[in-house]
């Protein structure tokens, strides 16, 4: 055995008994008798709670009765004097004290040591001892400690007292709130004040001996920084005191000023002031003129952090980024590689949305390439990626490849993301780019690198069509080798989409089939999809009969999901009418939405006698499905009007959610019972009444199959009033096809109620038909006052009402929902079926494509197809639209040929094609009303 062996051997055995010391909890209990000992040994005492501490720091649990033991049993050495033992001692009990019982016997020994009198070097423990002995309810009681230590000259006394405070503050708010003048007090400390020590000698583990308090001299100015924070702690909910605390303690324009002389305090007031304009955009201007003043701080850190928010800032103009550029510029410079990795990350973040502000740094960042920290290197490099020229792509490429083997896989996903971004920004270079990623795509790295790489060159095949079939080479290569089952599984999926288009679709076909020979499962059922899609949009008859050979073979598969998928493309080859839905469909069902229909159906008894029908559920394309399962739920804003909600709510809910949650509000009224599911809810709340007057009135209409029930939201905002009897009376024509069955009023609604609800029901003279009609509304009350003593209404009250817009019952929004479609093979499918084409004049009025594109989506309420919502053309459109009928109306399209020209306006020629030639006239009435 060598030297070198032999010294490692001995280094590892003697780690490993280090540690199986440390590490044996029931030795340390077992040892614990140590501290009864008499008289009690400091060296001994202090190492078994030494060992205790360490216990805690790695994760050993101590239950509550070995904690309790071993908490009591330190406090016995109080008794002794040892300054390093009682140093151990605070340490060892503040962590036990979250698991031992009854700890709160120790609070007037703590208390001791907190006094003025007490050593110096035990007060900071004790008071960090403290505050996790006590309960809040005892925080009052121990106050004046608190007080008298925040203010205290000794800097460690009063960091550990705003410390604790701190942590504190959430069981015992209006005590710590009282302590805000001591805090002010010691941010407005000017120097520093003196660190007491009175142990000599051995340090912690020494034994030394006690000496007078040595003091030496501070100007570190720590205490400021905590006393900020626990300030912003105590004022984080008044918006006005935290702007004005950082205005005070700023320092005007220049920053020099300023009362804080410790550098993270100074960070943090950055921070904040940060955290102030994203809050309130009013006070951006102010907040910027300090943030500059602080860009000429004597200390980097507070120039950086400065110059960081000012670069992060929201809406930051490019006058405003001159100052924090130049600072960061200074710092590539700098001989601290912190100072340039700050700067080169805070450049390159910056460089994705302001790249020509950051070139002026181009030529400091291109001598920090061969720098010898990779990390500073990395940022360096992508920085010029993204603001350089089209010139430079060969040679940052070539320099890029140098040291991709030296620099962690975190770092190689932010070049390959660069790279990613400059093949859209200069497609011309896709040759190198594309060369470039395909060797890195063989190099060793995780998961997370080679998905960068391979999102890479998906980006290239879609945007860049002169690359695509040696991209699609590449990626067939790369999954010979491929470790990675989703990357493998992605990767054939393109291949079936993209591969039939190629010039020669033949040469993948090999690739493809090697996987279900070599790969596990997933990816063997993923290439069997992709076989099929070949033999299924190939025009070629030979490929066609070699990929049915190779999908027989697959029938063996010892799969089943392998098995059932070659089975069932077999199946499609025979027949072809099955092609359309099984392998081209491009859409999904929206999974809300059929989870609501699921809901509903399993909890209506006559619904579940029959088949369960999905032709009513909308379709979504699988880029919606990918945002709607990204997207958080947020059902909190639904049926409030918008007036109530504000800018800091939950994101808007989606269709399919508003749907499911009217849906079990509904089914929550007996009344509705008999109803069965509700079809459709509007999902666009009409406003009848505005926003500034006493009385809000929104309304929702719910579809049945033989009913129409209309919501109406009523908030009351007259705060001495209640209104009983709350409803709403809508006036019927007789050619409405609508029957009013009942109303079921509020009973009571004052101003500090949520938004009260009253129903109108009506029934459906003829339930196949679409009814449309407009209804004058009135809100109808019994108003009376509120008693200013007791709260309670009077007795007597007066009946008034008020009058509310029409609600309008329409085709959009109430009777069709947005559905995505294949517009092209749907629009030729339902060629023989019923349609209908009127020519309409939509008048001067509609002064663009644009704004008769978005007049039509909003009335009819239907899903636009491929992009065709956005005109290119200021002359000729054709929108395409798609949406599906309430109540076993099915699929209707709609295409709209519009020309414009001025003075004349938009003219329309609306093709309609349903499943039923009432839907057709349906949407006509619509657009023609």
């Amino acid at each position: 055995m060598s030297l070198a062996m032999a010294f490692y051997k001995k280094e590892d055995e003697s780690a490993s008994g280090l540690s199986s010391y440390y590490n044996n909890k029931t030795t340390i209990i077992q040892e614990a008798r140590v501290f009864n000992e008499s008289p009690i040994s400091p060296r001994k005492c202090r190492a078994l709670l030494t060992r205790i501490v360490y216990l805690l720091y790695v994760g050993e649990n101590f239950n509550t009765q070995e904690a309790t033991t071993l908490f009591f049993g330190a406090t016995k050495l109080f008794q002794h004097k040892d300054a390093a033992l009682r140093q151990a001692v605070y340490l060892a009990i503040k962590e036990l004290a979250t698991t031992a019982e009854n700890v709160m016997m120790l609070t007037s020994s703590i208390q001791k040591d907190m006094q003025p009198n007490a050593e110096v070097i035990y007060r900071p423990n004790a008071i960090r001892a403290l505050c996790h002995i006590i309960d809040p309810s005892m925080a009052q009681g121990v106050e004046r400690f608190f007080k008298a230590a925040i203010v205290d000259r000794n800097p460690s006394i009063s960091s550990a007292s705003l410390i604790s405070a701190y942590h504190m503050f959430p069981q015992a708010k209006d005590v710590v709130k009282r302590w805000v003048n001591e805090a002010q007090e010691a941010v407005n400390i000017k120097t520093g004040g003196y660190f007491g020590s009175s142990v000599t000698g051995g340090g912690f583990f020494g034994g030394g001996s006690q000496s007078n308090a040595q003091t030496v001299p501070s100007s570190s100015n720590i205490t400021q920084y905590h006393a900020l924070g626990l300030l912003y702690l105590i004022r984080q909910q008044d918006r006005m005191a935290v702007t004005k605390m950082i205005q005070q303690l700023g320092g005007g324009k220049s920053g020099s000023g300023t009362t804080l002389k410790n550098a993270m305090a100074l960070c943090m007031l950055i921070r904040y002031a940060a955290k102030v304009m994203e809050e309130d955009p009013n006070v951006q201007r102010q907040m910027v003129e300090l943030l500059e003043g602080w860009l000429r701080h004597k200390s980097d850190m507070v120039n950086f952090e400065a110059a960081r928010v000012l670069c992060e800032m929201k809406n930051v103009t490019p006058a405003q980024l001159t100052k924090s550029i130049a600072v960061l510029q200074l710092f590539l410079s700098s001989p601290k590689p912190v100072l340039k990795f700050a700067a080169t990350r805070t450049l390159a973040a910056l460089a994705v949305t302001h790249p020509s502000n950051v070139a002026a740094c181009n030529v400091d960042l291109e001598s920090l390439i061969t720098d010898q920290n990779r990390s500073v290197a990395t940022y360096a490099i992508t920085t010029l990626l993204k603001t350089g020229n089209e010139a430079s792509v060969d040679r940052l490429i070539k320099q890029i490849t140098g040291f991709m083997s030296e620099i962690s896989d975190e770092f190689k996903v932010i070049i390959v993301d660069a790279i990613r971004s400059l093949c859209l920004k200069f497609p011309a270079k896709h040759a190198a780019m594309l060369t470039f990623l395909s060797g890195v795509l063989r190099d060793e790295g995780g998961y997370d690198f080679k998905r960068a790489v391979v999102e890479a060159i998906f980006d290239m095949i879609k945007f860049i069509s002169e690359c695509k079939e040696q991209a699609l080479s590449h990626l067939c290569e790369f999954i010979e080798d491929c470790e990675f089952t989703k990357l493998s599984v992605r990767i054939l999926h393109l291949l079936g989409i993209e591969g039939p288009k190629a010039s020669q679709p033949a040469k993948f076909i090999r690739f493809i089939y090697n996987r279900v020979v070599l790969e596990n499962a997933p990816v063997r059922a993923a290439a069997v999809s992709s076989l099929a899609k070949f033999g299924l949009n190939s025009n070629d008859e030979a490929l066609n009969q070699s990929v049915g050979v190779l999908l027989n073979r697959c029938l063996d598969d010892v799969d089943d999901e392998v098995r059932d998928r070659a089975a069932m493309y077999l199946k499609v080859f025979k027949k072809q009418t099955l092609v359309e839905p099984y392998v081209k469909e491009d859409s999904v069902l929206s999974l809300a939405a059929l989870e609501s229909k699921l809901v509903a159906y399993v909890k209506d008894p006559a619904a579940s006698a029959q088949a369960f029908d999905v032709s009513g559920i909308p379709k979504i394309s699988r880029a919606q499905a990918a945002a709607e399962a990204a997207r958080p739920s947020s059902l909190d804003t639904i049926g409030v009007p918008s007036t109530q909600t504000g800018s800091s709510a939950a994101p808007p809910p989606t269709a399919a959610e508003t749907q499911s949650a009217y849906a079990e509000q509904l089914a929550a009224v007996p009344s509705f019972e008999p109803y069965g599911a509700v079809l459709n809810s509007s999902t666009r709340l009409a406003e009848l009444s505005e926003s500034e007057t006493e009385y809000q009135v929104t309304c929702v209409k719910h579809i049945f199959k033989e009913h129409v029930v209309f919501q109406f939201n009523v908030s009351n905002t007259i705060p001495d009033t209640v209104l009983e009897q709350v409803t709403v009376a809508m006036a019927t024509s007789e050619d409405s096809g609508l029957t009013q069955d009942f109303i079921l009023p509020i009973p009571s609604l004052t101003a500090t109620s949520s938004p009260g609800i009253t129903y109108v029901s009506f029934t459906r003279d003829v339930p196949t038909d679409y009814a449309t009609a407009s209804f004058p509304c009135t809100l109808q009350f019994v108003s009376k006052e509120l008693d200013p003593t007791t709260g309670e209404p009077e007795e007597e009250g007066y009946e008034d009402e008020y009058q509310l817009e029409e609600v309008e019952l329409s085709a959009g929004g109430d009777y069709i929902v947005p559905s995505y479609a294949s517009f092209g093979s749907e629009w030729d499918r339902m060629k023989g079926g019923p349609s209908v084409t009127e020519t309409f004049g939509l008048g001067a009025a509609v002064d663009s494509l644009k704004a008769a594109c978005d007049s039509i989506i909003e009335v009819l309420n239907m899903e636009p197809l491929g992009g065709t919502e956005s005109p290119t053309s200021s002359s000729v459109h054709t929108l395409q639209l798609s949406g599906l009928v309430t109540g076993g109306g099915g699929k209707v399209l709609v295409r709209c040929r519009m020309t414009f020209s001025q003075g004349v306006g938009v003219t329309l020629e609306l093709g309609v094609r349903a499943e039923h030639q009432d839907v057709c006239q349906l949407v006509v009435n619509a657009v023609g009303g």
